[in-house]
């Protein structure tokens, strides 16, 4: 009998302070993250001005999957604070 090894899932990364997620028509800037939620600036690319927004961790992380976002460079997060 041939033994099937499962496939492996992706794994996406925890949500951690300071990450920048890159989606086409949006980015997202984690805040904080606390136990239960997730302070975030969700705008366009470029946006001068984003609102902070707060939910759930599992709601943004679903959301993260839904929309395909990729996680961002270090290097790259600090130079789009500035």
């Amino acid at each position: 009998m041939i033994k099937i090894k499962p496939a492996s899932a992706i794994v996406q990364p925890l949500l951690e302070t300071g990450q920048l997620w890159r989606m086409p028509e949006a980015n997202l800037r984690v805040g904080l993250v606390g136990r239960l939620l997730v302070h975030y600036k969700l705008g366009k690319p470029n946006a001068i001005r984003t609102p902070s927004s707060c939910n759930s961790i599992k709601t943004i992380e679903a959301y993260l999957k839904a929309n395909k976002a990729v996680l961002a460079p270090a290097q790259e997060v600090h130079s789009a604070s500035k």
